[in-house]
């Protein structure tokens, strides 16, 4: 490797280190190529509700609306959106919606509708030949796309990226690029809370002429039979110029510490507008395993050179780990078995719906992890890349699921994006293709899956591919789709999985989804009129099971590689059994705002053995029912329970390791102590008090410190506590926040599924004693940040974050609002002067010309044409009027506005105009007759024509 090179790599890895974990959008500065991959979340301008398009209604506009280029309404590059609202992405509108009895109840009773976003900028002149590309995350649901009234992209999915390449259609210098995004929200993919709008990051990328693809590196590690390992390095290169590029493709595998480890590459020739692949090995000898406990991270950087110099280099991560699913034992990591303890979760969060901040998912990973879960997944659709960034890191396994399950084109390419997007995550292990689909227990559905596991097999052999089946029996037909995968998937047929083990001994096979038990954070009597469901574990759904029983199910088989609970989050949408006032779900094993409930304590107790565990439920406070029998639960890992109340032993027994330990003990006010032993030995001790009136606020803030980039944000926990600092469990103040510093509240929640509260603003209440504030950190902030949190008759709380100054997102910054005028015609060259009010006729497609300011024409067969616009001013101009700016006019030219000649120019060099432009609503014409001496000679305008 070059020394430039590697200080390149080193200054990079520095500076990823340097950053707070979850920060920001991993954007990239610019590297040693020239490459650029710059934010563009910041200055959206958005309208909510649809913008109808202008009747066609004359041959001319007919004619041009059948031209590619020509974009109308919200879509045109110089619509007015001067008063819409300003936003910065990710952005779910759908959240920000007060709830609606006559919305529809699967999508969290709130309207969606549609929505339009519109972003400016500017590309430098320099960047005239890169190869440009907008990228657009994720957008629900779906989208249709235009940029510089170019219609460039529609996409039906919302859970896919839209990459699109603006190349050939960019604009340079003082032109403004302008993209434009219709967002029909009313479509619907899932059966959940979609949110609405453009939810996930967006970006522009450049990059060289001849460079490697989006997604275009596969580096992921393998291990040989003879157990040598290796990468088989797969580059996409792409070229956008006009000849043939030879180029050196090299990749350099750079170990935890920035250390090279192995280099190697190879040569290949790349047509112009056309792929090609380079593939070669680099071998390694030893490597430390990525694991659940120990989750070591490698750094591929791969430079593509042409000519000897440098035209590309991209740096992806990689973990070198072994996976395997084993018919009789189970599931394999690292040649260990692994009981898979997994959750499967929707992608929404309390306060900010689906447009979640990356470092909430580092937040929602870390409650799984301390529950014990080492298994995610993604139902039912592709997450956000940054989540699994995310879990790459932290250790967690995951079952990536694709949304819409097919064999035509496009949703086979859903499929095939969403595996090339991932394939280097060391914590993906299985490739979902469906979840419960009536074509299961068919031929149809066996050929789709057949032909989408072959999708997959192009693209990764590595990972089994797996499909989740719920139709009882359905795995057992002669003809089905578990026939076309490699691991089957069972959704709550616990019935089936011994006949199936029975029948195919040799296919592997793990629970993809079970349990569908209901409860309310912190109640223990179920009441459907009010909305609430006990957390005792006995509300299961009529297809489920306990999460006592459906996790016995899963441990007593050895041959089933492990579960995965519906859900580790409750979810807006599905409030089953409930309906309305209930708006979310209850299935989560926490809330809402990732606050745990009983079951989060239950699984803790069945999954973590390297530590004594031990909870009791309920809360000690029943005022009014002294003497009457309570039910308690003990949730351990150890052999006996003892249970005191105030200083008296009141029940013992042993512990199922399945079910736990109920006890029933006559409520008396104070100090319920449980002592838990294993082998007559104390390991470990647990308290539940009778709580005094409420008193005080608290906060409790996730982290010490937030990023000031924009995007960091976090959780902090309100609770409500008596005079000793207890958190009161039947709390439900109403509590007014107030921020100063750096910063800005995204979103209130309290977990409460029945809450109508608006979870934007700056009030909310607290549900059992609890709520959550998220805060995000100011663009560019730094000093402190201070939350207060008052409420009637309660000590008010406060809380003092530092905001670190850290380096900025690169970003492209927001052009500033200014019209346009691009979309001239000009007429005829004449030898006489024309006159200035010449009309085209309405059918005449052929005398005038299109013309664009910035090139000068020769006027070659006279000495006059007529340069005109029609224009309609911005609303601040109509209101206040304004200026028109011609730039680097060439030739002698005479301006009318409106029929009024408006200013004259007498000489033929080149230089700029201002004319007055009187409020007023419009639309105006304007027309510049340009004259020169010479026929033939060079005129125009020479720049760009603005309203400023």
């Amino acid at each position: 490797m070059k020394f430039n090179s590697l200080v390149f790599v080193l200054l990079f890895l520095a500076a990823l280190l340097a950053r707070p974990s979850g920060a920001a959008p991993a954007a990239e500065v610019a590297s040693a190529s020239g490459r650029e991959r710059l934010s563009l979340d910041r200055g959206w301008r958005f309208f909510e509700g649809d913008i109808p398009f202008p009747a066609i209604n004359t041959h001319r506009l007919s004619y041009e609306n059948a031209k590619a280029g020509k974009a109308w309404g919200a879509a045109a590059p110089n619509y007015d959106d001067s008063t819409w609202r300003t936003v910065d992405l990710p952005h779910d509108w759908a959240v920000e919606q007060p709830f609606d009895p006559a919305a529809n109840i699967s999508q969290g009773y709130r309207r969606r509708g549609i929505g339009w976003y519109r972003r400016s900028f500017h590309l430098a002149a320099a960047d005239r030949g890169r190869h440009l590309e907008v990228q657009l995350d994720g957008i629900a649901t779906h989208a249709t796309v235009w940029i510089n009234g170019v219609l460039a992209h529609r996409n039906w999915c919302g859970y896919t990226s839209s990459y699109i390449d603006i190349t050939s259609f960019a604009k340079f210098g003082d032109e403004v690029n302008t993209i434009a995004v219709r967002v029909d929200a009313d479509a619907q993919e899932g059966w959940w809370y979609e949110g609405a709008g453009i939810y996930r990051h967006t970006w522009l990328l450049k990059r060289s002429p001849v460079h490697i693809e989006t997604d275009g590196v596969f580096a992921n590690p393998i291990r040989t039979a003879e157990g040598r390992w290796s990468i088989p390095v797969e580059v996409t290169l792409n070229s956008s110029d006009r000849d043939a590029a030879q180029v050196q493709v090299e990749s350099t595998l750079l170990d935890p510490q920035g250390g090279v480890v192995v280099t190697a590459g190879t040569r290949l020739v790349v047509a112009p507008l056309a792929s090609s692949v380079a593939t070669f090995q680099l071998a390694v000898t030893a490597p430390q395993l990525w694991s659940l406990e120990e989750p070591t991270l490698y750094r591929v950087r791969t430079v593509v050179r042409r000519g000897g110099v440098v035209v590309d280099d991209l740096v992806t991560t990689c973990g070198f780990r072994t996976i395997r699913f084993d018919a009789a034992e189970g599931f394999f990591l690292n040649d260990q078995p692994v009981k898979l303890l997994g959750t499967c979760n929707h992608q929404d969060h309390a306060g900010v719906g689906v447009a979640v901040p990356d470092s909430l998912w580092e937040f929602r990973l870390r409650r799984l992890k301390e529950m014990g879960s080492n298994a995610y997944r993604c139902a039912h659709n592709p997450p956000a890349a940054e989540f699994l960034d995310a879990c790459d890191r932290q250790g967690m396994l995951v079952m990536d699921e694709s949304r819409n399950f097919g064999a035509t084109p496009e949703k086979l390419d859903q499929l095939a994006w969403m595996v090339r997007r991932d394939r280097n995550h060391p914590s993906i292990i299985l490739w979902s293709v469906f979840n419960e689909e009536p074509s299961q227990g068919t031929a149809m559905g066996y050929e789709m899956v057949r032909r989408a596991s072959a999708v997959v097999k192009r693209l990764d052999t590595m990972r089994p591919v797996t499909a989740a089946q719920n139709d009882p029996g359905s795995t057992l037909l002669p003809v089905n789709a578990s026939r076309a995968a490699d691991v089957v998937g069972f959704n709550y047929a616990y019935r089936d999985f011994d006949a199936f083990h029975a029948a195919y001994p040799n296919r592997p096979l793990f629970s993809s989804e079970d349990t569908s038990t209901v409860m309310t954070r912190g109640e223990y009597v179920t009441d459907l009129e009010r909305g609430v469901l006990d957390s005792y574990d006995t509300q299961a759904m009529p297809w489920g099971l306990t999460h006592r029983e459906a996790w016995r199910q899963v441990a007593e088989r050895p041959y089933v590689a492990g579960t995965m609970v519906w859900t580790g989050f409750d979810y807006r949408g599905e409030p089953q059994p409930l309906e309305w006032p209930a708006t979310g779900s209850s299935f989560g094993i926490m809330d809402l705002c990732g606050f745990p409930k009983a079951a989060f304590y239950l699984h803790q107790a069945q999954w973590i053995q390297d530590r004594p565990i031990l909870h009791l439920v309920p809360h000690w406070n029943w005022a009014g029912a002294e003497g009457q029998p309570i039910q308690v639960m003990a949730l351990t890992n150890a052999a006996q329970v003892e249970l005191w109340l105030n200083g008296r032993k009141v029940a013992e027994g042993p512990v199922d390791k399945y079910e736990m330990v109920t006890f029933e003990v006559p409520y008396a006010p104070g100090r319920l102590e449980a002592v838990a032993r294993t082998d007559g030995a104390e390991v470990a001790r647990f308290v539940v008090e009778t709580t005094g009136a409420p008193a005080a606020l608290r906060l409790v803030p996730d982290r010490p410190r937030l990023a000031g980039d924009g995007y960091d944000a976090m959780p902090v926990t309100v609770e409500v506590v008596d005079a000793q600092g207890r958190v009161v469990p039947y709390a439900d103040s109403l509590v007014d926040f107030a921020l100063e510093g750096p910063g800005r509240i995204i979103g209130l929640n309290n977990g409460d599924p029945t809450s109508h509260e608006p979870e934007k603003g700056s009030r909310h209440s607290v549900f059992h004693g609890l709520a959550q504030v998220i805060l995000q950190s100011a663009f560019a902030g730094q000093g402190q940040l201070a939350l207060r949190a008052t409420s009637p008759g309660l000590e008010s709380a406060e809380v003092v974050l530092d905001v670190a100054t850290v380096a900025p997102v690169p970003a492209v910054p927001v052009a500033a609002p200014s019209l346009v005028l691009s979309n001239w015609k000009r007429s005829p060259v004449t030898a006489e002067r024309p006159d200035p009010m010449l009309a085209m006729g309405n059918t005449d497609m052929n005398t005038w010309s299109n013309y664009a300011p910035g090139e000068l024409i020769p006027l070659t067969d006279g000495r006059f044409a007529i340069f005109r616009i029609q224009f309609t001013p911005h609303q601040a101009t109509r209101e206040a009027g304004g200026q028109i700016l011609l730039r680097d006019v060439v030739g002698r030219a005479e301006i009318w506005l409106d029929g009024e000649r408006v200013a004259t120019k007498t000489d033929e060099a080149g230089r700029s105009l201002t004319l007055p432009l009187a409020a007023g609503a419009g639309p105006h014409t304007l027309s510049v007759v340009i004259e020169t001496t010479a026929t033939g000679a060079p005129a125009g305008l020479g720049g760009i024509a603005t309203i400023e």
